[in-house]
């Protein structure tokens, strides 16, 4: 998993009925983008992550095409 500054985390629901939980990756902590990270919550909330096999990292658009 590698991820740069500004792309989401989606945490996957585990059972039915537990929505996904959606975080900003505001710093990255591993060498070349790869965990740990440093991510906040819609709340403001901060916290370091580890994510997980139930987790993806969709990446920010940059506006370039190639």
């Amino acid at each position: 998993m590698q991820a740069s500054e500004g792309d989401r985390l989606v945490v996957h629901g585990r059972t039915v009925g537990k929505n996904d939980h959606v975080v900003e990756i505001v710093e990255v902590l591993g060498a070349n983008g790869t965990p740990p990270y440093r991510v906040r919550a819609e709340n403001g909330h901060e916290t370091i992550m580890s994510p997980g096999p139930d987790s993806v990292v969709e990446h920010r658009s940059t506006g370039e095409e190639g």
